[in-house]
């Protein structure tokens, strides 16, 4: 009997040890990912985790629950954009001379005039009007009659009916057209010059009307903001000003007008007098165009913008981009055509219809709902399609660059962690991809009621690290 039992023991203890060998690979993850979310709600979070290789699921919690984005968002429009556009898409902006008048012709972009991508290429402020000069001069043009604006190729809606009108004067809601320049932004400065507050404006510009109600104050921290009022493009700043506040951006109404405006401006400066009207219309396609300069950008410049930087204004150029290509024509793109194909394509890759809500292209829409698993199945199709190594260049780098370089600097994380954060009120999100020792896996976070802090959030995406680390 005593054999029996000791027998017994030494099986049991075989059998435990066997099983303990031969646990789940993520079993040793859920611990360090409960440690990591604390006592949050459990329906207020989603996690979802892949092998890409294999489309194995290691981790998964409420993965299914579509939930309120935010600029995570901006994965899935440049990933759609990527597949409907094809990775050599560029915008072209065209302008000439037709019968007298100086013909701008845009194509959408949203990084003409755009100040990060011009101080990467080195380009002065102001360059993309010193090259018309200089092609007009080029052709001996001494006078323009008017100026002829088009923006059709997108919708004449600039402004998202979801967006709040608190934030319509912030750069990260400014509006949407069909040529856009910096952003479509001015850029504020101002100094206390001995009591007196001095107001510096990029680009100069009378375009812009402003109002200087900041107070000039000598003890204190200072603090400015911008404030639209009824009449288009009038800005109010009010505030303290100590020593200096800014430069900080403000979205202007009337991009195309905006453009046309300062480049009126230009040629006058440069001595090339504008003796006609400022007009907005679509450009008769019968009128021979002589052409006077031209700019592009490339899919990849918006796709970095988009996910490094969380450039708003990118990620919806891209959304009426891909509206305006599906059209015969080429024009008219509309936050209603692209939601329709961004949406197809989430159905492509097998996303059930209730996993998901597109409503615009950045994530700053509460609309928009997406599933941590359809966030992981865009970054998977991004990863097998093909394109993986650009789209991956577009993702921020943990300790290095874009929204996540403050984070992960230790040298366990630095590199390893690269992704796209989302932040409106009460959501929080983190989407990427961590390059461990034992290979790389896609992830998706997604925080709503303020359940998880950002904190909690990258010790998710550590703890996946700290998981797979050691040698192959």
């Amino acid at each position: 009997m005593h054999t029996m039992k000791s027998c017994t023991r030494k099986v049991l203890f075989v059998l435990w040890v066997c099983v303990w060998l031969c646990r789940p690979v993520a079993a040793d993850l859920a611990g360090r990912i409960a440690d990591a979310v604390g006592k949050a709600k459990p329906a207020e979070y989603a996690i979802h985790i892949v092998a890409p290789d294999s489309g194995r699921v290691v981790y998964s919690h409420n993965a299914t629950t579509a939930m309120t984005p935010a600029s995570n968002m901006k994965l899935v429009t440049t990933a759609a954009a990527l597949r409907y556009l094809g990775p050599l898409f560029e915008y072209r902006t065209r302008i000439g001379l037709c019968d007298g008048a100086l013909v701008v012709i845009g194509s959408g972009d949203p990084l003409l005039g755009d100040p990060v991508m011009d101080a990467l290429y080195g380009r002065e402020n102001g360059w993309v009007f010193d090259e018309v000069v200089r092609g007009l001069q080029g052709l001996g043009i001494e006078s323009i009659t008017d100026i002829i604006i088009d923006t059709t190729v997108f919708d004449d809606q600039r402004v998202h009916p979801n967006w709040l009108e608190s934030d319509l004067n912030r750069w990260y809601a400014c509006e949407v057209c069909g040529l856009n320049y910096r952003g479509n932004c001015i850029r504020v400065t101002t100094t206390n010059q001995g009591g007196r507050i001095d107001v510096r404006v990029e680009p100069t510009t009378s375009f812009v009307e402003i109002a200087n109600e900041i107070q000039a104050v000598s003890s204190g921290t200072g603090a400015v903001g911008a404030y639209r009022t009824r009449q288009p493009n009038r800005i109010t700043l009010r505030g303290k000003c100590r020593d200096k506040e800014g430069p900080f951006d403000v979205a202007i109404e009337q991009p195309g007008a905006f453009f046309g405006f300062v480049l009126a401006e230009h040629l006058v400066r440069a001595g090339i007098p504008v003796s006609g009207h400022l007009a907005e219309r679509a450009f008769d396609p019968n009128c021979r165009l002589v052409p006077v300069a031209e700019y592009t950008t490339p899919l990849i410049d918006c796709l970095h913008r988009a996910n490094k930087d969380s450039l708003g204004l990118a990620a919806e150029a891209l959304l009426k981009t891909i509206a305006a290509y599906a059209n015969p024509d080429r024009k008219n793109g509309s936050w209603e055509k692209g939601r329709e194909l961004i949406g197809k394509y989430l159905t492509d890759l097998g996303i059930p219809r209730r996993e998901f809500e597109i409503d615009d292209g950045s994530g700053l829409s509460r609309k928009n709902l997406l599933s941590a698993r359809a966030i992981v199945a865009v970054l998977r199709d991004a990863y097998t399609g093909g394109n993986w190594e650009l789209y991956r260049t577009s993702l921020a780098v943990g300790g290095a660059d874009g929204t996540i370089g403050k984070y992960f600097k230790e040298s366990a994380y630095r590199a390893g962690i690269l992704g796209k954060t989302g932040y409106i009120s009460g959501v929080r999100s983190f989407s990427g991809i961590c390059l461990t020792d034992k290979g790389p896996y896609l992830f998706s976070i997604i925080s709503n009621r303020s359940s998880l802090s950002r904190e909690a959030i990258n010790a998710i995406a550590q703890a996946i690290m700290d998981e797979y680390r050691g040698k192959k």
